[in-house]
């Protein structure tokens, strides 16, 4: 069951081809993945959660050292899952502005590549700001459970004491390096992006899958993201048929 599960993750190949590698029908392919994606992403609070204590301090510092950007604990971005046309009156909701379906998939990485906090409930047509508002991350900073530490987020963000986003005209020098610093530190999230798709290229060729299920299998694929990296697992080569 997770030989298979771990195929379709690593392929995106059609139900009835997993299946068969197998030697089952594409309906126990489909259940087998369900269960067993479910089975990972139940291991989310171990794997996925935003630094605490002295790691904090790691953190802080990991990020310090690409471009002397102090207190920061994250870097924030949303990306797109294909999947299929979930059908129902509400399916053209989950288009995205690319004009393909998908979730729209927010996640916090930190200086390492480690997936630190993500939703995937949100469908394609969702923004990136309605999804951090609508976000128990954006509570927790509200409310100061992180402290003083602070996200970096692209444009797309409003910019907030605790996120922290580009200037859009800067002048002065002193502006021109903030974004130079601001840019080349939260160029993490994308780096991450990348890694996770190729890592499991489920998440860029689609997902033909219940909704239920594709947020099972993003959340799954997470977490094994994050075991990857504290194994130290090697780092998948580029490919140029991976969307971030």
């Amino acid at each position: 069951m997770l030989l298979l599960t771990l195929r379709f993750y690593a392929t995106g190949a059609f139900l009835n081809t997993v299946g068969d590698i197998a030697g089952v029908h594409k309906s126990t392919a489909s259940k087998v993945i369900r269960k067993v994606s479910h089975a990972i992403a139940s291991l989310r609070p171990q794997y996925i959660n935003l630094p605490e204590g002295d790691e904090i301090r790691e953190v802080n510092q990991g990020f310090y050292e690409i471009a002397s950007f102090p207190r920061v604990i994250g870097a924030i971005d949303c990306t797109h899952i294909t999947i299929q046309s979930p059908g129902g009156e509400n399916a053209e909701i989950y288009r995205n502005r690319k004009v393909y379906f998908s979730l729209n998939v927010q996640a916090v990485s930190d200086h390492k590549l480690r997936i630190r906090n993500i939703v995937c409930r949100w469908p394609g047509s969702a923004h990136d700001s309605h999804i951090f508002n609508n976000s128990t991350l954006r509570h927790e900073f509200q409310q100061q459970v992180h402290g003083n530490n602070i996200l970096l987020g692209d444009s797309g963000y409003r910019n907030r004491n605790y996120l922290l986003t580009p200037l859009r005209n800067p002048i002065t020098r002193a502006e021109n390096l903030y974004n130079e610093a601001h840019i080349r530190t939260r160029n993490c999230v994308e780096r991450l992006y990348g890694i996770w798709k190729r890592r499991f290229p489920v998440l860029a060729h689609g997902m033909r899958l219940q909704l239920r299920s594709i947020q099972c299998v993003i959340v799954a694929t997470a977490v094994l993201h994050n075991i990857a990296c504290d194994e130290k697992e090697e780092v998948p080569p580029v490919d140029a048929d991976v969307m971030i």
